[in-house]
């Protein structure tokens, strides 16, 4: 079959070459898009009288009627069709003839595809920014329900310092409310018009882009016609911030996978979010945090695979940027899918509050506390460390902790020790007494909670 494009050559190429070059597999998901720019363009070309109002009209009345269509399923997209803009091209001109041919006129599918692009990543981000806030909304929901969970915090997966549970949560809450600025600042980008830069010179028809960019709700145009072809900066940008979402949920997702296991038993996930083991029946596996750990790794891919696309292109426009929507397109689904695993799975989380607080028992995480307590006594803080870490080893050599260690033993160390020793060192005052802002003191944590939901708006 013959393409639109026939002319300076036959337009009949192998089958071979026609599944080889075609697009419209994955950029059939972007018809709503294509047809909301070409109603766009044609209402410009009406305006500027570059073709005749009735015209304009009889394109943008017969686009809407090919949209709902498709969007009905009684139009179905051809896979015959070289790409999602050739397809709704050709629908057009079968139903209103030679008008239909009168649309490309003052664009190439240079600027047509950059715009569907930008189009449906922006339509995307909106998509996204909801999944993260419900995300970060059950993660705070989480941490208001455990405000007063005392665990061990951790460095080095070392027990280091007590904190309570609400605090570790909302460490994931801060990460992905960045994720949302981000999104936020790349959307500026992306919200850019790149249509009227043409194949790459612009055009010598008296269009008006601005027209058409505010019609699409566009904030301003590319102000280059070559860059504004060649562009996908504003994809590596929205690639690199799906990676970053991932790779924060990647940790959250290595963190309930070790407290969910026996070693640590943490918390507890529900049944609806786990499976068994096909040979062990006493096995309860976290395959989803598992998986969204794995599919991060695909995520990455899929960035390394579009800066290395784009890392030797000559300008302007060249077929290997066809390239840049599959791996766009599979990260972003990889992305939403797991976002709302991840929050179904997060929603339905118990923690084992009685377990935690054991684990902060023993560890020593409290020999800071101590230390500040030397200190409070008028020592300088290293030589209240010394004497901290010379107890600790002591109580380790003797199997003590530093809560049931006798008051005489602590007094061979410093005549100043006294009984409110044991009131320094208890967990739940550990935690009471963190009272610098970003702590791990309630007030803190909900002060911490306040200000996420301020920044959500709830």
């Amino acid at each position: 079959m013959a393409k639109m494009w026939a002319g300076r050559t036959s337009g009949v190429t192998n089958k071979l070459a026609d599944d080889f070059n075609s697009s419209i597999s994955f950029d059939s998901r972007m018809f709503s898009q294509d047809i909301e720019g070409s109603m766009a363009h044609a209402a410009m070309l009406g305006a500027t009288g570059i073709i005749e109002q009735n015209e304009a009209k009889k394109i943008i009345d017969a686009l809407g009627d090919i949209s709902e269509e498709i969007r009905s399923g009684k139009l179905a997209i051809s896979n015959d069709a070289e790409d999602i803009h050739m397809f709704i091209e050709e629908v057009l001109t079968e139903r209103i003839g030679d008008v239909g041919k009168k649309l490309h006129t003052a664009r190439s599918r240079n600027d047509q595809v950059a715009l569907d692009f930008r189009l449906y990543l922006r339509d995307e981000t909106d998509i996204l920014t909801e999944k993260l806030k419900g995300l970060i909304g059950i993660i705070t929901e989480k941490a208001e329900e455990y405000k007063t969970a005392v665990m061990p915090g951790y460095t080095h997966l070392q027990r280091a310092q007590p904190i309570t549970f609400a605090h570790h949560l909302l460490a994931y809450s801060m990460m992905l409310l960045r994720d949302l600025e981000r999104l936020s600042d790349c959307k500026k980008r992306i919200n850019i018009s790149p249509i009227g830069s043409c194949a790459l010179a612009g055009t010598t028809y008296k269009t008006d882009r601005r027209f058409e960019a505010e019609k699409l709700g566009f904030s301003d145009i590319c102000q280059n016609s070559i860059d504004g072809v060649s562009d996908r900066d504003f994809a590596v940008e929205f690639l690199n911030d799906l990676a970053l979402i991932m790779m924060h949920l990647s940790r959250f997702s290595e963190e309930i996978i070790l407290w969910s296991s026996w070693e640590f038993k943490f918390v507890e996930l529900s049944d609806s979010f786990t499976t068994g083991s096909s040979i062990m029946p006493q096995k309860k596996n976290p395959d989803m945090a598992e998986l969204v750990r794995g599919k991060t790794g695909r995520v990455y891919g899929d960035l390394m695979a579009l800066l290395t696309t784009l890392k030797g292109l000559p300008l302007a426009y060249n077929k290997d940027m066809q390239e840049d929507k599959e791996c766009v397109f599979d990260a972003l689904d990889t992305v939403k899918m797991c976002l709302d695993v991840f929050s179904g799975m997060l929603s339905e989380i118990t923690a084992n509050t009685e377990n935690m607080k054991n684990a902060a028992k023993t560890g020593f995480i409290n020999a800071t506390d101590l230390a500040d307590y030397v200190v409070g006594k008028g020592l300088p803080f290293r030589s209240a460390y010394k004497i901290s870490g010379e107890i600790v080893a002591y109580c380790i050599k003797n199997g003590f902790v530093l809560e049931n260690l006798p008051l005489e033993t602590y007094k061979k160390y410093g005549d100043f020790f006294d009984d409110d020793v044991f009131s320094a060192i208890d967990l739940e005052n550990c935690v009471k007494r963190r009272i610098s802002e970003g702590g791990t003191g309630i007030n803190s944590v909900e002060n911490q909670i306040k200000w996420v939901k301020e920044k959500l708006g709830l």
